[in-house]
């Protein structure tokens, strides 16, 4: 089985999260003379292979099995991995069974390296994620099999193949502002005291505000408000509380407290609430890192081309990585059809991301 056979196998998979389609057995028993450790939890499968060659480094390339529901507005059978004019289309095509194929075939295929190789895959990266690569890694660390590097092989390319490496992600705050104001009839404005009418002249300073400059890797923090709701849906009633939602992408310069001091200084004199939750820590991968450097070598080697370095998007597992001190970056196809009809990646990619792993693998 070659590169593209595994990835058409895999799409034709249907795992939808937290369901594995049966995509790990199918792997452990692939990846001959690969020790696979499971561990399930609460429902979700996860799967670490490891193989030890030698006493360098510990080479780990991680993602996951699941997908989003195909939904509608396809052209074709979203788990038929339909091949199109240089195509493969299928739910998973780009996030993320192309990064899975690519990794899993390289790895299958080494005969020497001077350390450790390891996969580290869960079937609960779409859903909630409590229970996936982040209870693996708990095991790893207890078991002392923590690897030093990895690569997380999410989709990252913007234009062109080879383009962009994901060197951090920003964190994710979600918030919830409520006014406390006192319901009252329209009539008597006076008597009541409306919160819409309280932060109508402050709106403008919070809703899309900066809440820091950015820097070299990351963009500046912006407070993105999600929803606004307030009254009971009638006329004359004013209402007696107000109801905000918004979420920050925040880099490493801008924090819970941050935001809590910058809230406090546009809602000052108002009767408020502010509940903060983060549901990700920023991080960033120094791009002198041997890991960096050398797969940025092995893609300009493959493509001729000179990856940026990027934190764009949202989340991933590789926030999970990062908070062990382990340096992880992620590389993958071009993401332009995730999680839409019609997902697609082209053979040439998925072929060209085996290259660079292959090479990747030999280099490190």
């Amino acid at each position: 089985m070659d590169v593209i056979e595994l990835f058409k196998k895999l799409i034709s998979s249907k795992s939808q999260t937290p369901d594995d389609g049966g995509i790990l057995e199918f792997i452990e028993n692939y990846l001959e003379g690969f020790t696979c450790i499971r561990v399930d939890v609460e429902g979700v499968k996860n799967l670490f292979a490891y193989r030890h060659f030698g006493e360098g480094k510990h080479l780990c390339f991680a993602g996951h099995v699941d997908v989003v529901p195909a939904g509608d507005g396809w052209n074709s059978d979203p788990y038929a991995a339909t091949e199109i004019d240089g195509y493969i289309y299928g739910r998973g095509a780009q996030d993320m069974k192309s990064g899975v194929s690519a990794f899993v075939q390289a790895v299958k295929e080494v005969k020497e390296f001077n350390g450790t190789l390891s996969l580290l895959l869960t079937s609960d990266e779409e859903g909630p994620a409590k229970f996936g690569t982040a209870e693996v890694l708990k095991y790893l660390k207890e078991h002392r099999l923590l690897p030093d590097a990895v690569i997380v092989a999410e989709p990252t390319c913007e234009a062109v193949f080879g383009d962009a490496i994901k060197v951090g992600r920003r964190g994710s705050i979600n918030g919830i502002l409520e006014l406390h104001g006192k319901q009252g009839h329209a009539a008597y404005p006076k008597k009541a005291i409306n919160p819409i009418h309280q932060i109508a002249p402050i709106l403008a300073n919070i809703a899309g505000a900066f809440l820091d400059e950015g820097d070299t890797y990351f963009a500046p923090s912006q407070l993105v408000v999600t929803d606004i709701r307030s009254g009971i849906e009638t006329t004359n009633v004013s209402p007696g509380k107000l109801k905000m939602m918004f979420n920050v992408r925040n880099s490493t310069k801008t924090d819970q407290k941050k935001i809590e001091i910058f809230i406090a200084q546009q809602c000052q004199g108002l009767d408020y609430t502010l509940t903060l939750d983060q549901s990700a820590i920023p991080f960033v991968t120094d791009a002198n890192t041997h890991i960096v450097r050398t797969l940025s070598d092995c893609i300009q080697e493959v493509r001729a081309i000179i990856p940026k370095h990027s934190t764009a998007g949202g989340t991933s597992d590789a926030r999970f990585v990062a908070s062990y001190g382990i340096d992880v970056i992620e590389f993958g196809v071009i993401n332009d059809t995730i999680h839409a009809p019609n997902e697609r990646t082209s053979v040439v990619e998925v072929k060209d991301l085996y290259k660079v792993f292959s090479l990747l693998i030999k280099r490190f």
